[in-house]
């Protein structure tokens, strides 16, 4: 029993040294991933940079549509090259097709009126009232001779003919002549046309109808997302059958709005740098100004162009609730252009490490 326990004292002994031995022994550490960024300026500044597509000013072209709607149709892909003017999307207008149609047959109906008040008198509506005149003389010539001959006769003997009868006579020839004059008061209207002020209301009827259907064809362009420039689609946020406003396209992911579609050029990339606002001071003027960037995960460094400054120091946002986020330090944008290489292909959005200096 006695060496029993002596075997395995010795062994836990052998065991402790053994473990010991190990764990004295020093790992060699792990060759980085990649050499970090270096300063290649004796006085050089870092600044964060974040590649773009080329603008004149502003960052990318953001698409937002005017009207809501939902996303009917979208003929492009992310990654194609688009002239201005090209169909980026198209939104479902069959309310506002139908809108403008509708507008667009009143106006026509008022233009038909209108041109139908032009024209008057009609020939045919003035045959019609000729010939009311005709037949008003021959009814007034027929109560004339009526009124003629029973004149005639009371002249010759008063008791072949009675008061009351020629009375009548008498009466019939006044209504013959007032149907007679109606008549050709009426020929004479319908032959001076319409009345100016009909034509000048139906005239301003028209024109107000016409601008509402041009507004309402005005909007139904609206509704189909056309290339503002030539460049290329970096970005398309909906789907098909996604509902969309003048706020963008709502994302799933980030629970906010982003823009339907994304457009950059196709020519030039640009990388917009943060400096610090302690290191402003220290930022070389616009002819001076030389820069060096570092993608990171490599060693490729890569010569930069000054182009402009923005000159608005704003604050520093990180990626969590962008103008929400409380922050404290401020930072000046300054914009260089890469210049591309050759083995390496670069995406806007993709974060890099710059040196500016002198």
């Amino acid at each position: 029993m006695r060496k029993l326990l002596f075997a395995l004292s010795l062994v836990g002994l052998l065991a402790g040294c053994v473990v010991a031995y190990v764990s004295a022994i020093t790992q060699p550490p792990l060759p980085p991933a990649f050499e970090p960024p270096t300063n290649p300026y004796p006085s050089g500044i870092y600044a964060e940079g974040m590649v773009e597509s080329d603008q004149a000013s502003g960052e990318n072209i953001n698409v937002y549509p005017e009207v809501s709607g939902t996303v009917k149709q979208i003929p492009v892909v992310e990654g194609q090259e688009v002239k201005k003017g090209q169909v980026l999307l198209v939104l479902d207008d069959s309310i506002q097709r139908a809108t403008a149609e509708q507008l667009q047959s009143q106006a026509e109906a008022a233009l038909t009126l209108l041109n139908e008040l032009k024209a008057e008198p009609r020939k045919e509506t003035l045959d019609v009232n000729e010939a009311q005149v005709v037949a008003a003389q021959a009814t007034l010539k027929t109560a004339q001779d009526a009124l003629d001959k029973q004149q005639a006769a009371y002249n010759l003997d008063p008791k072949s003919v009675s008061k009351d009868a020629l009375d009548t006579a008498a009466n019939a020839v006044l209504t013959a002549k007032t149907n007679l004059e109606v008549a050709r008061k009426q020929r004479d209207l319908i032959k001076a046309g319409a009345w100016i002020y009909d034509i000048n209301n139906q005239e301003r009827t028209y024109n107000a109808l016409y601008k509402s259907y041009l507004s309402a064809s005005a909007l139904l362009s609206k509704y189909t997302l056309r290339a503002p420039n030539d460049g290329i689609v970096m970005a398309i946020n909906p789907g098909v059958g996604s509902y969309v406003s003048g706020q963008g396209a709502y994302d799933t992911y980030t629970q906010g709005m982003d823009p339907v579609l994304v457009l950059g050029s196709p020519q030039y990339l640009n990388v917009r740098c943060y400096v610090d606002e302690i290191l402003v001071p220290r930022l070389p003027g616009p002819g001076k100004m030389k820069a060096q960037m570092t993608v990171r995960g490599s060693t490729v460094k890569i010569p930069l162009e000054f182009v402009r400054t923005q000159p608005f120091v704003s604050p520093k946002i990180e990626l969590s609730d962008e103008r929400l986020e409380r922050v404290d330090v401020r930072v000046l944008p300054v914009i260089f252009r890469i210049q591309k290489p050759k083995d390496m292909t670069l995406y806007p959005g993709l974060l890099v490490d710059v040196y500016i200096g002198e």
